[in-house]
């Protein structure tokens, strides 16, 4: 049995639903891992023509679990070795790949979205095809302040040139509303009807053949293939490793081994008010 997720199956949907709900959903070797299987499993079942995808507990995904990715780079200075970047490309590669299979899935691919989506989350959430959030939920890539870049880039494809920008350019939070109004989701709904009306919406589009429902999707999609989506992923990927191992990236992995990761992500946050230092 998974140990980060489960799945349900109605009316034509197959529900992966995260199930680290004390740990914000936090992404992990076994989260990447388990994800990629569950959607593989929605897309061969013949049974099921869309494909949803929801979290328990207070967020959605809080990002990468950074008390061990941090632990990790942190070794690195013991290793024989230089720090790698084309092996540390093939290595986040894995967990990019398994963020697009939302985006190359040939079914359609729906997120529910509750409280935080940041960071690592915002990565594989904008590879679904459409994202509904509840009026709680709030957006951003506050790694780009510091160590790190998104990696599957959906940003511009989303947003265009001049808001994927504003916001990356700053790793503002954006709250659900917001992120529906610039267009980075499609709609913001109440918390406590979010449920209901993803649900709603996917055994609607359930009831189109499946056949229909594959070249739509794949239409659509033809467009960000031909504005080069692969060569941006590319990019976002290698450059994330760069960023975690500029001086700056190395400092904020030292800063976190001496006061915790939640104290140093703190720090970085303060002076933009956002995220965890955002007045209450």
């Amino acid at each position: 049995m998974p140990e980060t997720l489960r799945t349900e199956t109605e009316a034509g949907v197959r529900s992966i639903i995260l199930t680290r709900a004390a740990e914000y959903n936090t992404i992990t070797l076994a989260l990447r891992d388990e994800l990629g299987a569950a959607i593989d499993e929605a897309d061969d079942d013949p049974d099921v023509r869309v494909i949803l995808l929801r979290a328990e507990g207070p967020a959605f995904c809080a990002g990468y679990g950074l008390d061990w990715s941090t632990r990790l780079q942190a070794t690195e200075a013991t290793m024989d070795r230089a720090w790698d970047s084309v092996m540390d490309m093939r290595e986040m590669s894995r967990f990019v790949d398994t963020y697009m299979k939302l985006w190359y899935a040939t079914k359609p691919t729906i997120s529910a979205v509750q409280g935080w989506c940041v960071a690592g989350g915002t990565d594989m959430v904008l590879c679904s095809d459409i994202i509904i959030a509840g009026e709680g939920a709030s957006f951003g890539y506050p790694p780009s302040r510091v160590w790190g870049t998104p990696t599957t880039a959906m940003w511009v494809y989303r947003l265009g040139f001049e808001k994927a920008k504003r916001y990356l350019l700053t790793g503002d939070e954006i709250r659900a509303k917001e992120a529906a109004d610039i267009g980075l989701i499609l709609e913001c709904v109440p918390d406590d009807q979010l449920l209901d009306h993803a649900t709603a919406l996917a055994k609607r589009m359930a009831q189109v053949p499946l056949n229909q429902l594959r070249m739509l999707k794949l239409l659509c999609n033809q467009t960000a293939e031909n504005m080069g989506i692969n060569s941006t992923r590319t990019l976002g990927t290698l450059f994330d490793g760069v960023a975690r191992h500029t001086q700056e990236g190395r400092d904020f992995v030292e800063r976190s081994a001496k006061i915790g990761i939640r104290e140093a992500v703190r720090e970085r946050d303060n002076p933009f008010g956002d995220y965890g230092s955002r007045p209450r």
